[in-house]
């Protein structure tokens, strides 16, 4: 593992017990938050691209916050590993490395030839950071979800054990998109309970769910919500034990339930329908839900729409919300900027300050965005964004700059376009203060302007803002939609293709 204090950029790196990070400072002119990277690419296989990170995904329990992230981009999906980085100080200094026993590139012995789609989770009763991940087979033409896998530390996340397997894909199975969430509410029926949820993209991406209840050493059948078909569940507990689980079919956002500890999951329930404007320059994104819960369990979805803005000319952060997972807000745009402007908005990270709730919870949310959404693959200006409420997302502050602006070709390249993730996260500290991670891109330090041909030498990393953001009172209020969704999600809606 790798002690990570502070960082020198494009100094060498010696892949030992440790390298000194130093505080980044702000990017760009257009940004004005000092970052800390918190880990990075030690992979040199000459089949993925390096160095490159992507797809960071966090969670924070007490004064410790840990992220995962994949390390080494394929082309045509997964990476060369999962990294993890784990701070014990609300993110004041990380310790970093790589997730044992899971691919060929860290150790040849390893069962598997590509990881994707990590999701971090902690279990209070157990005392356990889980990370999980979907591994990945090369196969004659292609590549295979092969299986989802849970990686654990019992040490406060800076050690992780060789992982345990959730399930393998059955005949013609190719599994997909997992994440992870636990029970940590100690008066819950099901404390200490983790839901794990992925879907089969070899059955038209039907949706199953998994249960442990020792740890994540162990894990229960897999059952199948209704048989609904659809993409990136952000399972959620509430405190009562109520698990809920928003996702994406292709044209709507759905959710369904489990009230006994994952023995029985409900039919799905509409949350919205979703209108998406495609983004720009061939960059990866979809309307991924990012969910989270207040200490209340209200559940708070956002996802990228454009349903605000006439003609969709390009998307705002919208969100939903419910108190029970049955019936949903009407939905609310997010007052980045105004409906006239010509910025387009993606890939958000929700996170709601647990110690919060109602009318009082703070809510932080990082993204990326366009300035102009018009823009070309040689000309858009891809940045990292903060906004935040502190009354439930009734009203929002003023948005803060993070990061940017990046060139297109500077990102890594894959099969469904240009890549910072298919998701980002963030999460508020015992400090009170959000603590986001996202992948930042700059020039390639040798080789060209494109990481695409420029590999060994492309400069993509994870990065969080130094010291953390505070949840700021804020006077804009939302847009909210004059239509309430009706009916049922499509339970036929195969959405055949698959986001590693």
């Amino acid at each position: 593992m790798f002690q990570l204090d502070g960082f020198r950029r494009r100094s060498a790196i010696a892949i030992a017990i440790s390298f000194v990070l130093a505080l980044a400072l702000p990017l760009s002119a257009l940004a004005n938050v000092a970052l800390t990277q918190i880990s990075t690419d030690t992979y040199t296989n000459t089949t993925s691209q390096h160095k490159t990170q992507v797809e960071p995904d966090t969670f924070s329990f007490g004064t410790t916050i840990v992220s995962a992230q994949q390390t080494g981009r394929f082309f045509d999906g997964g990476a060369s590993n999962i990294a993890w980085s784990t701070s014990s100080n609300n993110g004041a200094s990380w310790t970093t490395g790589n997730l044992p026993g899971i691919t060929k590139h860290d150790n040849p012995a390893n069962p598997y030839d590509r990881v994707s789609d990590p999701a971090v989770a902690y279990d209070a009763k157990h005392n356990v950071w889980m990370v999980s991940t979907l591994a990945i087979i090369e196969v004659p033409g292609g590549i295979v979800g092969q299986a989802v896998l849970t990686s654990r530390s019992t040490n406060g996340g800076t050690t992780w054990s060789n992982p345990v397997t959730v399930v393998t894909a059955g005949r013609n199975g190719n599994l997909d998109k997992n994440w992870i969430a636990c029970d940590n509410t100690s008066s819950s029926p099901s404390y200490g309970n983790c839901y794990t949820e992925w879907d089969d993209n070899g059955l038209g991406n039907k949706l199953y769910m998994s249960t442990s209840s020792d740890g994540g050493q162990t894990w229960g059948a897999k059952k199948s919500p209704g048989g609904y078909h659809g993409l990136g569940g952000q399972p959620v507990v509430q405190p009562n034990g109520t698990v809920v689980v928003p996702y994406f079919n292709g044209s709507q956002i759905g959710a369904f339930r489990s009230t006994n500890g994952g023995g029985k999951w409900s039919n799905a329930v509409l949350v919205s329908n979703v209108t998406e404007h495609t983004v720009a320059g061939n960059l990866r994104t979809s309307p991924l839900p990012s969910a989270e819960v207040d200490g209340a369990g209200k559940v708070y979805v956002v996802w990228q729409d454009c349903s605000f803005r006439a003609g969709c000319p390009s998307n705002d952060i919208v969100m939903s919300t419910s108190t029970d997972g049955v019936t949903w807000s009407a939905l609310t745009r997010i007052p980045i900027d105004a409906v006239s402007s010509t910025v387009d908005h993606f890939i958000p990270g929700l996170a709601v300050d647990k110690t919060t709730s109602g009318t009082s919870a703070h809510l932080g949310l990082t993204y990326y965005y366009y300035p102009a959404a018009n823009c070309t693959a040689a000309t858009c200006q891809l940045n990292v964004g903060f906004i935040s409420s502190t009354d439930g997302g009734t009203n929002w502050s003023a948005p803060t700059p993070i990061a940017g602006p990046m060139t297109l070709s500077w990102l890594p390249d894959t099969s469904q376009g240009r890549m910072v993730g298919d998701y980002i996260s963030t999460s508020f500290g015992s400090d009170n203060l959000a603590h986001g991670a996202f992948a930042v891109a700059n020039a390639p330090t040798a080789g060209g302007a494109d990481c695409a041909t420029a590999t060994p030498n492309c400069d993509q990393a994870t990065y969080t803002p130094a010291t953390g953001l505070t949840a700021v009172a804020g006077a804009t209020p939302v847009d909210v939609s004059t239509q309430q969704p009706s009916g049922p999600p499509h339970s036929d809606d195969k959405l055949l293709h698959t986001s590693r």
